[in-house]
């Protein structure tokens, strides 16, 4: 990486990435399942990660502006925000990671074009929003999605090995094709 830019890039689509590796393999019911301590599930995860890229790049591509403003009552909001986090049976794991792809290629698109210093209003209607910050430049949202994309795969991590035992280095290299037959099992335990 050569740059700040290259770097931001570089850095948001390998966590980007491990989605597609935590999901490698599982069947939609799998990826629906929360079976460990939290109400936490692959598909809700990766549904998640789409989300909340959407919601933060709108914000940068709106800025120095802001998106326009949701009229729906928040309630509404709030219970879409809230389904955000689940697999409902009506949503296949392909989807999801098909919506997901798309939405990364969107947000990778504009790390490379917007304006690094530009301000990000903060919103101020919405409760779990600091009321004393008016603005966050886009190199801020780009490091906050980058954080909770990294964040969240860890919760899928968790989530992958309580499933069925498989961790990130072996479904990394399962993804690209490798047979490691268990030589990682020692390590990962």
């Amino acid at each position: 990486m050569s740059d700040e830019r290259s770097a931001l890039r570089e850095f948001l689509a390998f966590h980007q990435s491990a989605y597609f590796a935590v999901s490698h393999g599982l069947r939609d019911e799998q990826a629906r399942s929360a079976p460990s301590a939290s109400a936490l599930s692959i598909g809700g995860l990766v549904k998640h990660a789409t989300g909340m890229q959407r919601s933060w790049m709108a914000r940068v591509a709106a800025a120095p502006g802001a998106p326009p403003k949701d009229t729906r009552p928040f309630e509404e909001i709030a219970a879409e925000f809230a389904d955000q986090h689940v697999m409902r049976p009506d949503e296949t794991l392909a989807g999801l990671l098909a919506a997901l792809e798309i939405q990364n290629a969107a947000s990778l698109r504009l790390v490379e074009t917007a304006d690094l210093d530009a301000a990000v209003p903060v919103p101020q209607d919405i409760p779990w929003f600091p009321k004393n910050q008016r603005a966050w430049s886009v190199r801020w949202v780009i490091l906050h999605v980058i954080n909770e994309l990294a964040r969240h795969a860890g919760h899928a991590d968790i989530v992958r090995e309580t499933i069925d035992g498989a961790t990130m280095y072996e479904l990394v290299a399962a993804r690209e094709g490798w047979e490691i037959q268990g030589w990682l099992k020692p390590w990962s335990r």
